[in-house]
């Protein structure tokens, strides 16, 4: 039998073709094609996966079924609440994708999805639970607990991107709200700080005086520079304070970095650690903090692990 695994982004929509027995055969990605509100992602997807069984010579039986990861809120029966980058909005992915291919489908949260695959195949195999922070444009969450995905009442848990880290900030976040870890953590916010950084500290640094991106504030921070290392230092701090509440809350058995902004390496898992040893509660200090393994394919591989 074989499966495939949908990852669904804002500008690609990476896809999986798998075995049951976790061999990972083939992947691909197409344009998430935005426009109409997204109206075309799911049909987009429906005509690559039968293409591919036709290239294959699978039919229905020969497909155990497809997962899919969506950014954004998702019940537990498949319906995928407000998701901004691509239009959507409650929106039936499983019965949409179901009646487009005649195959069983499974839907979760991306994080959700990319924290299962880590512990299944990553740097929680072996464990029953964990919680994965996703570091990228943004700040997502995935939770596992017991082998099984957290959905929550209302598709919401493990966002914790959007738990209020400082009360006193003043921007806005883009969910609404201020102070939130994703304005300190993310690729996006970990840039606004060092511009601020920028303007309030008369210090040499190789971010004055050009456009910057979190990968140059990492390299600058590897390098010495002042102002990229307040910055991890601040973004450490932050995530620190965010999983030492859901280490008193969780209690998983793994916390774990991943994300693209993870590429910082040690020097973020250090900050963070560091912020977490000295905030959480004693019975969870020791609950180690792991750099994700699987890197752009966590959320294929979760995919599997749904369907297998």
């Amino acid at each position: 039998m074989v499966g495939y695994g949908v990852d669904i982004g804002g500008t690609f929509c990476k896809i999986g073709l798998f075995e049951s027995n976790g061999n990972l055969l083939e992947t691909w990605k197409i344009p998430s094609r935005r426009e109409n509100l997204g109206a075309e992602i799911i049909p987009d997807i429906a005509v690559a996966i039968c293409e591919n069984m036709q290239k294959n010579n699978y039919s229905k039986d020969d497909v155990t079924g497809i997962a899919v990861g969506v950014p954004g809120p998702v019940t537990k029966n498949g319906v995928v609440g407000r998701v901004t980058n691509i239009g959507w909005e409650n929106k039936d992915v499983a019965t949409e994708l179901l009646d487009k291919t005649g195959l069983t489908v499974k839907v979760a949260n991306d994080a959700n999805v990319a924290a299962l695959g880590e512990l299944r195949f990553g740097c929680g195999k072996g464990k029953e639970s964990l919680v994965l922070l996703t570091l990228g444009t943004g700040v997502g969450g995935g939770v596992v607990l017991n082998g099984e995905i957290l959905y929550g009442a209302h598709g919401g848990a493990g966002e914790i991107g959007h738990c209020k880290v400082n009360p006193t900030e003043t921007a806005v976040c883009g969910c609404g709200k201020r102070g939130c870890l994703e304005q300190y953590a993310s690729a996006t916010g970990m840039v606004r700080v060092a511009k601020l950084l920028l303007k309030e500290k008369k210090v040499d640094s190789s971010l004055r005086n050009k456009e910057f991106t979190a990968k140059d504030i990492i390299d600058a921070a590897r390098e010495g520079d002042v102002i990229g290392k307040q910055v991890l230092e601040q973004a450490g701090f932050y995530l620190g304070l965010a999983l030492a509440d859901v280490g008193a809350t969780l209690d998983p058995e793994l916390l774990v970095i991943g994300g693209g902004v993870s590429a910082a390496g040690e020097i973020l898992r250090e900050a963070a650690e560091q912020g977490y040893r000295t905030q959480t509660f004693h019975a969870c200090a020791q609950t180690p903090i792991k750099l994700a393994s699987l890197g752009n394919l966590a959320g294929i591989y979760g995919c599997m692990a749904m369907l297998f």
